[in-house]
Parts: C-alpha cells; structure tokens; sequence
C-alpha cells in the first residue's frame, strides 16, 4: 500500500477541509492552519513506517483459520491444542519484529 500526501493531511489536521488537485493543495479551512510540505514529506515517511511495521500481522491475518474452524478446533480438542496446533505455528511463520 503505497502512502499518499492525502492520507499525511488526514494524519496531520483530522477534520480539516481541503482539496487535492492535481497533485496541490487547496487548503479551504480558515480554523486550521496548512502543513507545510515539509511536515507531509515527514508524516508520510511516519505512517509508512507504522504500516510496514504491521506487515506481520497482516501476514499472521491471512493465515490464521476462520473464527468458526477455530471456535470448532476448540470444542473438539481444547484450548491448549488450538494454541499449538493452529496459532503457533502461524505466529512462528511470521514473528513480530
């Protein structure tokens, strides 16, 4: 997923009114002073940062079983059965940094 200065300006002033043309700025809202563009070059380094940061639990999401297999795994074989069988082997394919 590729991180856009949009997404930087929602980060940076929630609720602010702009409009995004043609790769500028058109800053609408007289409440909320406008970003400079060096602010968004850093907001959008950070929320980069933050979502390549979450690309194992991403990864771990795809895998895991669906709730009602799990929920099923559980009734039929335990707590301590799902753990090993079905949730470890997912986390050690793909462990947090």
């Amino acid at each position: 997923m590729a991180i856009r200065k949009q997404d930087a300006l929602l980060s940076l002033r929630e609720g602010a009114e702009w409009v995004y043309r043609d790769g500028e700025i058109e800053w609408l809202d007289l409440e909320q002073t406008q970003p400079s563009d060096e602010e968004i070059d850093e907001e959008v380094i950070r929320l980069k940062s933050v979502y390549d940061a979450q690309e194992y639990a991403r990864d771990r999401q795809s895998e895991y079983p669906s709730i009602q297999d799990q929920l099923d795994y559980i009734y039929h074989n335990s707590i301590t059965k799902w753990k090993s069988d079905m949730i470890k082997p997912v986390k050690d394919a793909h462990p947090k940094p």
